[in-house]
């Protein structure tokens, strides 16, 4: 597992002597009564378990289909993504996200067939650059104001680079750029550096763990302006 790469971790993730003729009548007709009475407790105490079972079990149906299907655990094993996430927080993340955006954290399937979190940077049609006068990122010659997640002792990269994004695909960079190996990374691969939006496993949404971390993960303000047409 290369540093910046996240294992999946989900997460996650019941049940008298009578004597005398008068008191055996009696004792029959309370025997009949109490042997009628039991009988229905008993239905009603079956009643109750089966439902309970039946509740237990829709309830870890609705888990799995919930885990297969729309969210998922995962842990965070490195420094990659600081300050945003730090070792050992873990994300919720939405399988059922839609399109791939720019500025979203995503956890895919990396280089190395292992769960990566990044953020994207670019998507299918952009062009990405390294950087411009004022040392910033640009996007079709929008430059980027990193400040909201870069790692306030980092830079926006220390190498420079250009490249058009092709459609269907991302680039994608941690937000500790120096302690993170990107699509910088892995322009002499498969992709030059770009990842499939297919391996996009889903978007995290929410840091649920420590408590002290928990928040919700929106899309900085910076990847709200128009990128000249695209996506």
């Amino acid at each position: 597992m290369e540093p910046d790469s996240e294992t999946a971790k989900s997460g996650e993730d019941a049940p008298g002597e009578a004597t005398g003729e008068g008191a055996a009548g009696d004792g029959a007709k309370a025997g009949t009564g109490v042997a009628g009475d039991g009988a229905k407790e008993s239905s009603g105490k079956g009643g109750g378990l089966r439902e309970s079972i039946l509740l237990i079990a829709s309830g870890v149906v609705a888990a799995l289909l919930l885990h297969l299907f729309v969210i998922e655990s995962f842990s965070i094993p490195s420094e990659s993504m600081e300050n945003t996430l730090k070792d050992g927080d873990r994300v919720i993340v939405n399988k059922l996200h839609g399109e791939t955006e720019r500025g979203d954290v995503v956890v895919f399937t990396g280089w190395r067939d292992e769960y990566t979190i990044k953020r994207v940077i670019a998507v299918g049609g952009d062009t990405v650059r390294c950087c411009d006068a004022q040392g910033r990122i640009t996007v079709n010659g929008v430059p980027l104001d990193e400040k909201a997640y870069l790692h306030p002792d980092d830079f926006p990269s220390g190498q420079k680079f250009e490249k058009v994004v092709p459609e269907g695909r991302l680039w994608v960079m941690g937000d500790h750029r120096s302690a993170s190996a990107d699509s910088r990374s892995h322009e002499k691969q498969q992709g030059e550096g770009t990842i499939s939006e297919d391996q996009v496993v889903g978007r995290a949404f929410a840091i649920y763990w420590p408590f002290s971390r928990a928040t919700v993960l929106s899309t900085p303000g910076t990847f709200a302006r128009t990128f000249t047409g695209t996506r």
